[in-house]
C-alpha cells in the first residue's frame, strides 16, 4: 500500500476539521448587563463542543450600534475557539435607524471619551465574568466607531493583550503618555479613507510612538471607510465601501496577532499558538472522527480543493457572518 502523501494527509484533515467545525455547538444569544443605572444589552457567542475556559474577545460594534453585521463577527470568532461578546455602547434598545440617529448616538461617546472608555470597560468585566473566559488572554476589536472605541480602551490602559481597529477613526483628545498601553496594538487602516486625514493618520504614529506601544498600522491601498462589511456598498467614491481583499487580509492579520498573543484556543495546553490551533481545529476533530475517517477522506476525493478554500475562507475570510 502506498504512503499517503504529507500534503494529502493535511488535506484530508483539514477537510474533516471543517466537518468538525459544521457539527460544532454554536451558542449564541443576547446577555445583559449593566454600567452604572444604565441597562446594556450584548451578543455573547462561543462553541459549547469545546471544554474549559479559552480567551475571550470584546468586540465593539459600528456606529449603528448592535446589529446582524456585529453579531455575525461575534460568531465567527466563536467558530475559531473564542468566547465573543458583541459589547453595547449605547443601552439596551438603543439602536440607530437612520444615518442621523447613529451620528447622535456615536457623537455623544466621542465627545466624552472618558465615557466612553467606562462603558466599554464595563463590557469588557461582562466578557471576564462568564464562566469560559480565560482572563489571562484578553483582546478587544472593532469596526468604524467601535475601532475607535477599542482605541480608547488601550489608551485607556485597559487590561488586554491585544486590541485591533478595523477602520477606525485614529484621533482622541486624551492621547496616551508613556507606559500607559499594555496591549499589543494593531489599526487596520484604508489608505484611501476620506475619515481619517492623513494628519490624523501622522499624529496617531506620533502619539504611539511617544507612549512607547507595541504597536503596528497595515494600510490597504484603494480601501476606504468600512471596507470589511458587505452592507457598505461597493462604490468607493461614497467614501464607504466593502473591499473583500482588504477584508480578508485583515482579518488574517488579526488571526496572526491573535496567535502570538492570546492564541489560538485549546483549553488543555499552554503550547504555542499555532500548536494549539493544530491540536485544536485538526488533530482533535480527526481523532473524534474516529471510523468514519476513512469513509469521510473518501467522500473528499475530486472536491478537495474546493473544500480547502472554502475551510480557509471560513476561517481569514468575510463570507461567514451569516
Amino acid at each position: 500500500m502506498r504512503r499517503m502523501s504529507l500534503r494529502w494527509a493535511l488535506t484530508a484533515a483539514v477537510v474533516l476539521a471543517a466537518a468538525g467545525a459544521a457539527r460544532a455547538g454554536l451558542r449564541a444569544g443576547n446577555v445583559e448587563y449593566k454600567h452604572g443605572d444604565v441597562t446594556l444589552e450584548g451578543y455573547l457567542a462561543y462553541d459549547d463542543a469545546m471544554e474549559g475556559q479559552r480567551p475571550g474577545v470584546v468586540v465593539v460594534h459600528e456606529w449603528y450600534g448592535v446589529n446582524d453585521y456585529v453579531k455575525g463577527r461575534a460568531r465567527q470568532l466563536a467558530r475559531l475557539g473564542y468566547v465573543a461578546l458583541a459589547i453595547d455602547m449605547y443601552g439596551k434598545g438603543r439602536r440607530a435607524k437612520t444615518r442621523a440617529e447613529a451620528a447622535r448616538l456615536s457623537g455623544a461617546l466621542r465627545k466624552d471619551r472618558k465615557l466612553m472608555r467606562a462603558r466599554a470597560r464595563a463590557g469588557l468585566e461582562a466578557l471576564k465574568r462568564h464562566r469560559l473566559t480565560n482572563r489571562a488572554r484578553l483582546a478587544a476589536i472593532g469596526f468604524c466607531f467601535g475601532g475607535t472605541t477599542a482605541l480608547e480602551l488601550a489608551r485607556g490602559g485597559a487590561d488586554l493583550d491585544v486590541v485591533v481597529s478595523f477602520h477606525g477613526g485614529l484621533g482622541t483628545p486624551l492621547p496616551a503618555k508613556a507606559g500607559e498601553i499594555k496591549a499589543k496594538v494593531l489599526v487596520l487602516h484604508g489608505a484611501a479613507d476620506p475619515h481619517v486625514t492623513a494628519e490624523e493618520v501622522a499624529a496617531f504614529r506620533k502619539e504611539m510612538t511617544a507612549a512607547k506601544a507595541d504597536w503596528q498600522m497595515i494600510s490597504y491601498g484603494g480601501a476606504v471607510h468600512a471596507f470589511t462589511n458587505p452592507d457598505a456598498g461597493n462604490d468607493p467614491s461614497t467614501g464607504a465601501a466593502y473591499d473583500a481583499k482588504a477584508a480578508r487580509r485583515s482579518w488574517a492579520a488579526m488571526q496572526l496577532l491573535f496567535i502570538e498573543t492570546i492564541g489560538l484556543p485549546d483549553p488543555d495546553t499552554d503550547e504555542e499558538g499555532i500548536g494549539r490551533f493544530i491540536k485544536e481545529k485538526i488533530f482533535r476533530p480527526v481523532g473524534k472522527a474516529g471510523k468514519a475517517t476513512g469513509k469521510a477522506v473518501g467522500k473528499a476525493g475530486k472536491a478537495t480543493g474546493k473544500a480547502v478554500k472554502k475551510v480557509w475562507d471560513k476561517l481569514t475570510g468575510n463570507d461567514d457572518l451569516n
